[in-house]
This record gives C-alpha cells, sequence and structure tokens, in this order.
C-alpha cells in the first residue's frame, strides 16, 4: 500500500525544516518510566530541550529489539503499572502541552491485542501521529496500514544495512512520514561510533525514496548526532535519553533532562 497525501503533523514538521535548511532530532522515552505522571513532565521537557519529533516508548515484557537499558526502563514501566490503555488515557492531557509530533513505538502484540481498528482510532483520538510497530514487517502489514490511514496516521517501518533495495523499497512504500533507517545490526544502545554502513543505507534510500529518512542505534552524543544529520534529514536518539533519565529524573527532575536534549540539539557535551 503506498503512501497517502494526507498533511500529517510529522509531515508538517520535515517539510518546515527543509524550508530553514535545518535537520531533524527525535527523541525516544519509555512511557511510564519511572511513572505516568513522569512521563509528562518528560515530553514537555524534552520538547523545550529541542526535540522535533518524539517517540513515546510503549512498554513491552519481551523487547527483542531494545538493549538493557530500555529493557530496564520497560519493567519499570510495567512495575508502575502502565499498559497501552493507561498510556491512550493521558495521551489526550500530555498533547495539550505539545506541539512536536508523537509517534507511538510499540510491538505488535500490544496492538494485536487492543485490536487494530480500535488502536488506530483510539491512539488518533487521544493526539497521536503515527506509530512505528518494531516486529511488524511490511509484507505482513496491509491491514494495518489500511487502518491507520483511515485515521490520518503515519506508520513508519525501520529498514537495516542488511536489508535488500526490494525490502527498502517496500518499507519506503509502506512508510508514511518518515523512513526509519537502523545504523547497525542488534539492539539499541549507546556506542562509541557511527557504522561506516550507516552512510551507504541513506544513499540506497535517497535512490528509492523522497520521505524524510531518520536514522537510529548507538547515537548518543552531539557528534554522532551532527555525522548523521549531514547524511540523513533526523537524528534519532534513544537509550542515551533514557538512561539519563535512569540516572538523573530522581535526583534533578524533568529540567536535567530538558538540559540533555539541549545539548544534543545544539551540539554541546551535556552536562
Amino acid at each position: 500500500m503506498t503512501a497517502t497525501t494526507f498533511k500529517s503533523r510529522i509531515n508538517l514538521c520535515f517539510g518546515k525544516l527543509r524550508q530553514c535548511g535545518s535537520k531533524g532530532l527525535v527523541v525516544y522515552l519509555t512511557a511510564g518510566d519511572p511513572s505516568l505522571a513522569a512521563t509528562g513532565e518528560l515530553l514537555a521537557a524534552i520538547e523545550r530541550g529541542g526535540a522535533d519529533v518524539i517517540e513515546l516508548g510503549v512498554p513491552f515484557s519481551d523487547p527483542l529489539a531494545d538493549g538493557p537499558v530500555i529493557q530496564r526502563a520497560s519493567e519499570r514501566a510495567l512495575r508502575s503499572g502502565t499498559t497501552l490503555t493507561r498510556i491512550l488515557e493521558h495521551l489526550p492531557r500530555w498533547r495539550e502541552k505539545l506541539q512536536a509530533p508523537v509517534v507511538l513505538f510499540t510491538y505488535f502484540n500490544p496492538v494485536l491485542q487492543f485490536g487494530l481498528e480500535r488502536f488506530a482510532r483510539e491512539a488518533a483520538q487521544a493526539g497521536a501521529d503515527g506509530a512505528l510497530v518494531v516486529d511488524l514487517t511490511p509484507e505482513e502489514a496491509e491491514d494495518y496500514t489500511a487502518v491507520m490511514r483511515a485515521q490520518h496516521l503515519d506508520t513508519i517501518f525501520l529498514a537495516a544495512p542488511t536489508s535488500t533495495d526490494a525490502r527498502l523499497e517496500l518499507a519506503a512504500r509502506s512508510s508514511s512520514g518518515f523512513l526509519y533507517l537502523i545504523s547497525r545490526t542488534g539492539v539499541t544502545g549507546e556506542r562509541a561510533a557511527i557504522e561506516a554502513s550507516a552512510r551507504t543505507l541513506v544513499e540506497r534510500a535517497r535512490r528509492l525514496t523522497a520521505l524524510p529518512l531518520a536514522v537510529g542505534f548507538g547515537i548518543s552524543k552531539p557528534e554522532q548526532v551532527r555525522e548523521v544529520q549531514a547524511l540523513a534529514d533526523a537524528a534519532v536518539v534513544g537509550s542515551a535519553v533514557v538512561h539519563a533519565i535512569e540516572e538523573r529524573y530522581d535526583s534533578a527532575g524533568a529540567p536535567a533532562i530538558e538540559q540533555f536534549v539541549r545539548a544534543l540539539k545544539e551540539g554541546c557535551n551535556p552536562a
């Protein structure tokens, strides 16, 4: 199923960045870590820090694509009683304080248990702008993309350095909003350097799609953000922000996370 032409908040965000000659920063956090009340504060702080798009992770008990930092965040969130239902109940209040697009980042099991049509309908009503379902392949996503597009929600898919050109093209055709390119194989987590394969993957994707390209996995430092932004339309930072929340939120609160994101956005070393 090819992408539709509706102008989502994500489309508008990348369009504005392009007009300004700027590149984007996509920031991930796990909903419910350390609590749902804290998530509302953290979303606002992350946007103030300069995030252009926010990925809001739905905690899952078997997060196969996530490294230890996000696994621990999911465990904390699940212990605090966070579920997809509760996230969608809280999202309208969080959304009132946000301008940035919010992408629900989840595995397929919670969505399937919730029901595809109900998920799309309630996500749209709650103020979400799209979803990235980590373990749903584009080959199996026709029903999902249909119900999401019917609610004017973007569907973002993943492509990796190991993806064939045919698979990369299919992921792009199934995506709207942006295409998420994984900088390396393996799970999420902070790394010392960006893999050389990221450049090749971006170049291949550029030949196949006009969608904005966001590169993630292993990006944790301002210099890495700049390196990725020189290649693609946006850099995605996840584990580093979740790690900062784990280490700093209890002692310094949401302002510390705002400062951390601002350092990534502005290109200076986080304090």
